[in-house]
């Protein structure tokens, strides 16, 4: 009976032994280049910076300069306004102008998913669905809430679009996305009175209408300043489940998104059926049946990743934000559910409060921020100069693309970005392309955009979150 024992016992050690080894971590190979699994954690690139920068958790600008900020950017540049400082109406050439401006007929070919080019008569299907016939000599501008995540959209339409290259991933009429809490100014509805042309507060687009509230412009205004909030900050968080609340239940609130907080002295005990103590209660913007703006409180649990007010703009914090993406599938415009390279910057510095334009091109080539520009004629020598001088948190600008500086570790500059594809030469001088599509740690200096131009060669701006003053 003991040697039975016995046996059982050194047999049990034995499977406990190769269970545990064939569990053992191996690191992954990758393609990406000079790449380890340290690069790929938040303490890396923080200890990295504790050794060589003393500042590391100096506020660069501080909630009032943020606000100032802002101010600066919305009086100077033509794509971002607070969309509540609109006219109350527009004229008929005005409003036409601006549908104009957002929903014209692209100059080259476009394809459905299927192959089957879009003609005329698509477009003219499209276009019928503007509404144009509509716009009177004067038009009334309402107002609204984002009541949930949304895209908007090139024209009013869910239609999958692309271009000649036939990448699935590039709708072309995406354009971006706008957020819970958002405001908006509505400036017109589609023929099938299923999408609004709505200005949010960086874009010009259509939006379903399903997920906009109309409400009062005093009681949107009164929403958008409140004096307590809670500002997200992680990828993505979500209201508590309510089983019979729908308009409140499991609502996805992505980083950046901000929402005023509620007395939890008016909620002692039960809040739908749950004690809110181990919860934030927020004022969550929900559309009823006539599509009318109310608010219903929400619960957010302790647990989630959330900051009272805006986190302190700090180079630590720009760090532990960006890696709250690390590996997010690329989505061109918002779309997957996800953001792209400029959506991704703007998402992080939202949580500090600082606005920014939408795409690349508005933001690289805008006077906002410490700026360098560079031409076609400058030199490669300047560029690696000014890369050499950067600091975390820095924006690196090539044509239709944004990279954030992470800093210098082994002699090389590394970068995190939103990205779709990668190419590098290997050590034995072979041109490689490969993906990324996500977010991603990559260094900078082997990245190109073909086998002639590198990513140093397009170089136009690099920018530096600051005030002016």
């Amino acid at each position: 009976m003991k040697v039975k024992v016995i046996i059982s016992f050194v047999l049990l050690l034995q499977m406990n032994f190769f269970s545990l080894a064939a569990f053992e971590y191996v690191e992954q190979k990758s393609d990406v280049m000079n790449i380890n699994e340290s690069q790929l954690t938040t303490s890396h690139w923080i200890e990295l910076h504790k050794n060589k920068q003393a500042s590391e958790d100096a506020v660069l600008i501080d909630n009032q300069g943020v606000s100032q900020f802002n101010q600066q950017l919305i009086a100077n540049n033509e794509h971002v306004s607070d969309p509540l400082t609109m006219p109350e109406q527009l004229t008929q050439a005005q409003l036409i102008s601006l549908i104009n401006q957002i929903s014209s007929v692209p100059s080259s070919a476009r394809f459905y998913s299927n192959g089957r080019k879009l003609g005329d008569k698509e477009f003219n299907n499209y276009r019928e669905n503007l509404n144009l016939l509509a716009v009177a000599t004067k038009n009334s501008v309402r107002w609204g809430l984002v009541v949930k995540r949304a895209s908007l959209r090139t024209f009013p339409t869910n239609d999958r679009v692309l271009n000649s290259g036939m990448d699935s991933d590039l709708d072309r009429f995406q354009e971006t996305a706008v957020f819970p809490g958002e405001s908006v100014a509505v400036l017109h509805e589609s023929k099938d009175k299923q999408w609004y042309l709505v200005r949010s507060y960086n874009y010009l687009a259509w939006v379903m209408q399903k997920d906009i509230a109309l409400g009062d412009k005093k009681i949107v205004n009164n929403f958008m300043k409140p004096e307590q909030f809670l500002v997200v900050t992680g990828d993505k968080v979500f209201t508590t489940f309510v089983p019979d609340k729908p308009e409140v239940s499991e609502i996805q609130l992505d980083m950046g998104v901000k929402l005023p907080l509620m007395n939890k002295g008016e909620f002692v005990g039960n809040l739908y059926g749950q004690n809110p103590y181990a919860s934030h209660i927020v004022q969550l913007p929900v559309r009823n049946k006539s599509g009318k703006l109310s608010f219903l409180p929400a619960l957010i649990a302790k647990s989630q990743d959330i900051n009272i007010g805006y986190l302190p703009f700090t180079k630590q914090n720009i760090i532990k934000q960006a890696f709250k993406f690390l590996g997010e599938r690329y989505g061109w415009g918002h779309d997957y559910n996800a953001r792209d390279c400029t959506g991704f910057v703007g998402e992080i510095y939202k949580t500090f409060g600082v606005l920014m334009p939408r795409n690349s091109g508005q933001q690289g080539k805008a006077n906002y921020g410490n700026s360098i520009d560079f031409t076609t004629e400058s030199k490669k020598e300047d560029k690696l100069a000014a890369i050499k001088q950067l600091e975390v948190g820095d924006l690196v600008y090539i044509p239709g693309h944004v990279v954030m500086y992470l800093g210098e570790d082994n002699g090389q500059p590394y970068v995190i970005h939103d990205v779709k594809g990668m190419s590098y030469f290997t050590e034995d001088n072979k041109y490689y392309k490969g993906t990324l599509n996500g977010v991603s740690v990559t260094p900078l200096l082997p990245l190109q955009l073909s086998e002639s131009k590198s990513y140093i060669d397009r170089i136009y701006n690099i920018k530096q979150i600051r005030l002016n003053e």
